[in-house]
């Protein structure tokens, strides 16, 4: 995996972990997702850095390298 992989894989990840945080936390999801924007902006760039926006497949598929646990996740949703 490349350094440019890697970084959009790692933000992908911190996205979804801050979104099932934020969304976890509260009875109003709507109240913090202010919270999101700067997480979906770092993952927003690291994709059009890659070169991997709207390549969503190969891109999942890098994100389960780094994190195999993803792929059992979805499984169970």
């Amino acid at each position: 995996m490349t350094d440019s992989e890697l970084a959009a894989a790692q933000a992908y990840v911190r996205l979804l972990q801050t979104t099932r945080a934020v969304l976890s936390e509260t009875e109003q999801p709507l109240l913090p997702l202010p919270l999101l924007t700067a997480p979906i902006a770092e993952a927003d760039e690291a994709l059009r850095a890659l070169g991997m926006a709207g390549n969503e497949a190969e891109f999942f598929r890098l994100v389960t390298r780094l994190q195999p646990a993803l792929r059992e996740d979805r499984r169970v949703s």
